[in-house]
């Protein structure tokens, strides 16, 4: 087999882990408001995302610094693995509780699955190539999730919910199959430490961290512990944890690589936009079955547009980049993304399912853009052994972003449907989920239907607020990027890293 086939077979399994990942973001979130009628446990919502994200988060620096130790494809296959085996027993579940747990077990899979692909075309690909099939791998993500709500909704509304985790065993099992046949790689000689104390101490110290965002949305009486102590406890940790890395032979965290503005700018605002995403994904798909009365169909339609929005961003940042350079794009997503949060800040009882739509293709839009200049141009700013590390962090911080906004917009939108409860008549939010299942809403008196949807709708809007505060600080942040061409970045990257 020639290198150029091993490359396109390489490059396709590329492609299939990439899926892999969009499929379950998509699928779980338009599958959330039907799996909450089915198990209960509304109140822990946001957990079902936030402790997959937390555990895929966490382990991405490890797996980053892995892979310039020890190569790309034994990291690769492992995290496959151990994510098939997660998919397969989170179709399974019984509970909420269940199904949380093994989401996390899943998420210690996708900590390597998306990263490392990518950091796999940074290796095979110049960086003339690299800009195209990173918009094309970027784009590949969307095309997934473009299938995900489409067939998250027909699997749940006619197979079942369980079922939208069983759709990872074949494309999993296609990249496993495909990474051990083709990708071939050389190993760096040498003997390198990996600093396993500081990967404990981020996940311990992030875990307080989400504990205390999630509990602040808590009533007083039903924590155990003060979320302001979670928070304390965690933020202390963390900065233990950054102390720890300064003095890290082989530190985890890359905080060297902060000091170059194009990785910072691309590392903060991966942060907030990934948080923007995320959010939009795991509470658009509440509004249109709560608020607007769809189905598991309607909300994997409304999450549509922004899948589509995805790839055609990244398609066309592949290509701007090296025209115009990164700087006027990634201002271009970044301001997308605030166009499209915006106008989701206006969204309520009397919204349209087509407004819904058009708004999340703006976001999406957005995010292609800036996500292929991201990867772009952080990967063409390192060389071969911190290019893991280095791409690694992209992701890391668009999934912590993601995770850290999905807790804490998931405390707001419980703190203020707590506040409507006693209004209603109710004592818990677990009482709310009846409108979230079509069966159960079709038993509620029009009157009691209204007053939930419009609780509902007030909760959401102050989400959907906080979310786009966030946007506006992501599009300040893209004003820092630095300017001038590819070929300029090309030059200064080469002039630092001469193993390039």
């Amino acid at each position: 087999m020639t290198r150029t086939t091993k490359t396109a077979a390489v490059t396709a399994a590329v492609m299939l882990a990439t899926s892999l990942a969009a499929l379950d973001t998509t699928v779980v979130g338009t599958a959330m408001p039907t799996i909450i009628g089915s198990l209960g446990g509304l109140s822990l919502y946001g957990w079902v995302f936030s402790a997959y994200l937390l555990t895929s988060t966490t382990t991405v620096p490890l797996y980053g610094r892995l892979t310039d130790v020890y190569g790309r494809k034994p990291v690769l296959l492992v995290g496959t693995i151990m994510f098939l085996c997660g998919s397969a027993l989170s179709g399974a579940a019984g509970s909420m509780e269940q199904l949380i747990i093994f989401r996390a077990l899943q998420g210690l899979g996708a900590g390597a699955v998306l990263p490392v692909a990518t950091t796999v075309v940074g290796d095979i690909f110049t960086i003339e190539k690299r800009a195209k099939i990173q918009g094309l791998l970027s784009s590949v993500w969307g095309i997934s999730a473009i299938v995900g709500p489409a067939l998250g909704g027909l699997i749940v509304d006619n197979v079942g919910w369980r079922w939208v985790f069983y759709v990872n065993l074949p494309f999993g099992l296609l990249a496993i199959v495909a990474f051990w046949l083709f990708l071939h790689e050389t190993a760096p000689r040498g003997r390198r430490s990996i600093d396993y104390a500081g990967a404990f101490g981020l996940t311990v110290a992030l875990t307080l961290v989400l504990l205390g965002t999630l509990a602040s949305g808590e009533s007083a009486g039903s924590l155990v512990v003060s979320p302001w102590a979670l928070l304390g406890s965690g933020g202390l940790l963390t900065g233990l944890v950054i102390w720890g890395q300064t003095r890290a032979a082989e530190p985890l965290l890359p905080l060297p690589l902060l000091r170059r503005p194009v990785l910072a700018v691309s590392y903060a605002a991966s942060l907030l936009s990934g948080a923007t995403m995320l959010c939009f994904s795991s509470y658009i798909p509440p509004f249109v079955q709560g608020v607007l009365g769809g189905s598991a169909i309607s909300a994997g339609a409304a999450l549509a547009p922004m899948s589509i929005g995805w790839p055609v961003g990244s398609i066309l940042s592949g290509r701007l980049i090296l025209r115009y350079g990164y700087r006027p794009i990634v201002l271009l997503g970044t301001a997308c993304i605030f166009v499209g949060a915006l106008g989701a800040t206006v969204l309520g009882l009397s919204s349209t399912q087509a407004y819904v739509m058009a708004v999340m293709a703006i976001v999406g839009l957005g995010m292609g853009l800036t996500a292929t200049s991201f990867i772009v141009a952080v990967q063409s700013s390192v060389g071969w052994s911190e290019r893991g590390i280095g791409t690694a962090f992209v992701q890391f911080s668009r999934s912590i972003g993601g995770a850290l906004g999905v807790a804490a917009v998931g405390a707001i939108l419980n703190s203020h449907l707590n506040d409507g409860l006693s209004a209603l008549g109710l004592s818990t939010i677990g009482s709310l989920s009846s409108i979230l299942e079509p069966a159960a809403r079709a038993s509620l008196s029009p009157e009691a239907l209204a007053a939930m949807s419009a609780l509902f709708a007030d909760s959401l809007h102050a989400a959907y607020l906080a979310v786009a505060i966030g946007a506006a600080a992501t599009v300040v942040l893209a004003g820092f990027f630095p300017g001038g061409s590819v070929a300029d970045h090309a030059r200064e990257a080469r002039r630092l890293n001469p193993d390039g």
